[in-house]
């Protein structure tokens, strides 16, 4: 096998911020928690000053992302879950659905559809990890369910050309690991629900709900066969709840995390806006592929660079050695490589997703500086040829 190896080993420099986990994601540089000193912890949601800060976040995120001005955002309970699950139990039933999923998490919408809201004509349109499904395939006089970007399988869709301009249903898009490091058309967009504590290093529980005026007029002119309880109530009535879209939530907010997400949003405009946060992310992995190009022992589980994940970096272990290795032995060899490179500092948490093929996952959102991947690299080929050439010695001491 082929590693690089040019540089020396006894002289590797710590990446200054170990953490690549892909949720919560690492904080913004230069994050310490007195950016949260002015947090009006002890306050009702309610007040004024907090719905004042509320409401910034709201207006801040929408000006940032580009958000068309008659688009509407809520701040929800249950992180990219809850505001994911928040939508399709109150706009699903309607019409026919067609439903994709690569990896994880999309597989999950799933099971919400099929399982438990049991909705018929529902066509599932799948593809394996490491790939796309196909998307020409989709109709779209259908409601159509969809993950922007694959954060257990590092694959995202390329862009909204395969989305029809000319839609008659609602198009529902999980984009917590794409939203401020990917390009999003807005417009082709019905629903989409992201999460702080991907693409902004905040804190977990709080999930972002983007609604077009489409996906309003479904709320305001159907009502779903099923109970909705009260967290996932949008519409009462007939009447959507336009107050939850002006910043008074469904149910408690953590100002705190409020005041953390603003120091975000505050850091985003800082460097550049949104186009900064792209070029971050784009970067990073721009340094994971010169690397994987120059070790054969590894390789990308997305081949095909067009929808290839800037975010969930995600690759899998193609040494000869490890292949032929049972699964139990693979995930034993896995285990105390990601132990040891917890141990010395150098990276926490890049292990794949427990569903996923194995392998290691590094988080390049905007958030992590490029510097610290291209000083990770290095210690990933080292700790790993320290266990291939004690064959698991140490692994069985």
């Amino acid at each position: 096998m082929t590693y690089s190896m040019e540089y020396n080993m006894a002289i590797l420099d710590l990446p200054s911020n170990p953490n690549f986990s892909s949720g919560p994601c690492a904080k913004r540089p230069g994050w310490t928690s007195s950016n949260i000193d002015n947090a009006l912890l002890g306050r009702s949601h309610r007040s004024k000053d907090c719905l004042l800060k509320i409401q910034k976040v709201i207006t801040e995120t929408k000006d940032i992302l580009n958000i068309p001005k008659d688009y509407k955002i809520a701040i929800v309970g249950g992180s990219d879950t809850g505001a994911f699950e928040m939508a399709m139990w109150s706009l699903l039933g309607l019409k026919p659905i067609d439903i994709l999923a690569w990896e994880s998490f999309g597989r999950d919408w799933v099971k919400d559809v099929i399982d438990e809201l049991k909705i018929p004509n529902t066509s599932l349109i799948e593809a394996d990890y490491g790939k796309l499904p196909d998307l020409e395939s989709v109709n779209f006089e259908n409601d159509v369910i969809f993950t922007w970007n694959g954060t257990t399988s590092g694959v995202k869709v390329p862009n909204g050309d395969w989305i029809s301009p000319n839609r008659i249903g609602l198009t529902l898009c999980d984009a917590t690991s794409a939203v401020f490091a990917m390009e999003i058309p807005w417009k082709k967009l019905d629903v989409t629900s992201f999460s702080w504590q991907k693409v902004l290093g905040g804190e977990a529980q709080h999930g972002i709900l983007v609604m077009s005026p489409r996906a309003i007029n479904r709320l305001e002119k159907y009502t779903p066969s099923w109970p909705i309880p009260k967290l996932f109530r949008l519409a009462n009535k007939g009447k959507v709840q336009d107050k939850i879209f002006s910043g008074s939530t469904i149910n408690t907010p953590s100002m705190m995390c409020i005041e953390d997400v603003l120091d975000s949003l505050i850091w985003v405009r800082n460097i550049g806006g949104l186009e900064a946060m792209i070029n971050r992310s784009s970067n990073n992995l721009k340094a994971v592929e010169k690397w994987e190009k120059e070790n054969n022992w590894i390789e990308f589980l997305a081949k095909d660079k067009s929808f290839r994940s800037s975010t969930s970096i995600c690759l899998r272990i193609i040494d000869e050695w490890f292949i032929n290795k049972n699964e139990d032995e693979k995930k034993s060899i896995l285990n105390f490589f990601h132990e040891k490179l917890a141990i010395k500092n150098i990276a926490f948490d890049i292990n794949s997703y427990g569903s996923a093929p194995l392998g290691i996952r590094i988080w390049g959102g905007g958030t992590v500086e490029t510097k610290d991947i291209e000083l990770l690299l290095p210690w990933i080929n080292k700790i790993w040829l320290e266990i291939k050439n004690n064959n698991m010695e140490q692994l069985n001491a």
